[in-house]
């Protein structure tokens, strides 16, 4: 009855929640191991297209490896839609090896992509200490190298930090505000009168959900500091790496451990574990007593707006990898140059939603439709690093809406 009452409450004082943003798609594939001869090959093609300069490198010749933790669950599905579209409109090859966020299969992905023959390689890594091998393989092996949905921590991982701006192949980071996402979906828990909350982690020690959690504890902490008789507690994190049966098992842990338990979060890790924990839920009956947020776009987001099952998202963001894909792509051409002694910081936007009409103008623009097309793609490509960093801050449901012209 108390939820009840602040859910009547927070329904007719707060508002939907909806901030700038990106992304979707769905798709497949990876790479397998490559045999000796084709190493020797491709070792020298990489030499020799080092040796060349680097704008007479025909489009063709390029090769861009793509280091992903899986690239045919929900999220990773959409990024190599997006991808393997402007590999097709630049008319350059690309690779990918699905690495699970498992750490020796991280770094061994890079040796892999290196030894095959890529010239440049875009990474989402699980930890920032698998990016030391990342960045001295690409040093050796003269490959450029960008990180996408991740940046190396300058406080907790210093001496990586500086070995990436020493590197003259780090091009940079493509990455979120991650406490500021943690913040605002606990807020529009918080909003619909959610008060006892337990949490799902993915990987221990990723940087990407340490920045999330930080977010959700702030959020926690200022409400409860501004509320002392409504108070708001977080559960201490259930981790269930990146498959739907652990977020399964995560959220049956939460539930068992905790009979008054309102909401939960499943902080990401690909779209898998939220999936298993909404699975969950509704097995246990508890899809109308419990309310879901998480970050990381399901196809059918909308629907689960609508039927209660997710109460908030944030995500959007496919295009993330893109925009590091394209770092990538004019590093090799030498468009861009001079990244010893530079740490080059992308930020990108996510897109908030609370409602299934939140959801229905991301829908029209980023999954019925790619938000580029291929002209503007190619386009792209031809902008200097200051004009890629504002078109990464510009991608919007506004911004699709107003190109596409409908």
């Amino acid at each position: 009855m108390r939820k009840i009452f602040r859910k009547l409450v927070a329904g007719m004082t707060s508002a939907a929640m909806i901030a700038n943003l990106a992304a979707c798609g769905g798709s497949s594939s990876s790479s397998t191991a490559t045999t000796a001869a084709a190493k020797a090959d491709a070792a020298a093609s990489t030499t020799a297209a080092a040796a060349a300069p680097a704008a007479s490198i025909d489009n063709k010749d390029i090769k861009i490896g793509v280091s992903i933790w899986s690239s045919t669950d929900v999220l990773g599905s959409q990024c190599k839609l997006i991808l393997d579209e402007a590999a097709k409109a630049l008319g350059v090859q690309v690779q990918y090896v699905d690495q699970g966020h498992v750490s020796e299969k991280v770094t061994a992905s890079v040796e892999q992509l290196a030894a095959a023959g890529c010239q440049g390689i875009i990474i989402c890594n699980s930890s920032d200490t698998e990016m030391q091998s990342a960045i001295k393989t690409c040093n050796d092996n003269k490959v450029y190298l960008a990180q996408f949905f991740r940046i190396i921590s300058k406080d907790n991982s210093a001496d990586i930090y500086k070995m990436a701006t020493d590197s003259p192949y780090y091009v940079g980071a493509v990455h979120e505000d991650e406490p500021a996402n943690g913040k605002k979906l606990v807020q529009i828990l918080l909003d619909k009168g959610d008060r006892d909350i337990g949490l799902i982690g993915w990987e221990q020690g990723d940087a990407t959900w340490l920045g999330r959690w930080e977010g959700y504890k702030a959020g926690v902490d200022e409400w409860n500091a501004a509320h002392a008789d409504d108070q708001a507690k977080l559960s201490e994190p259930q981790y269930a790496g990146t498959t739907s049966e652990g977020g399964a098992k995560a959220a049956d842990a939460l539930m068992a451990a905790d009979p008054d338990l309102d909401a939960i979060i499943p902080a990401g890790g690909g779209g898998d574990p939220l999936q298993g924990a909404i699975a969950a839920i509704e097995k246990a009956g508890k899809t109308q007593d419990i309310d879901v947020v998480s970050t990381d776009f399901l196809p059918d987001l909308g629907d689960r707006l609508a039927n209660g099952s997710m109460a908030g998202e944030s995500g959007g963001h496919y295009c993330d990898p893109l925009i590091a894909f394209m770092m990538v792509y004019n590093a090799i051409k030498g468009n861009y140059t001079g990244f010893e002694g530079t740490f080059n910081d992308v930020p990108f936007p996510y897109l908030f939603v609370s409602s299934a009409d939140d959801y229905k103008a991301y829908e029209k623009y980023f999954v019925d439709q790619l938000p580029y097309t291929d002209d503007e793609l190619v386009e792209m490509s031809k902008l200097d690093f200051d004009g890629l960093k504002a078109a990464a801050a510009k991608i919007s449901i506004e911004d699709a809406a107003a190109r596409s012209g409908k």
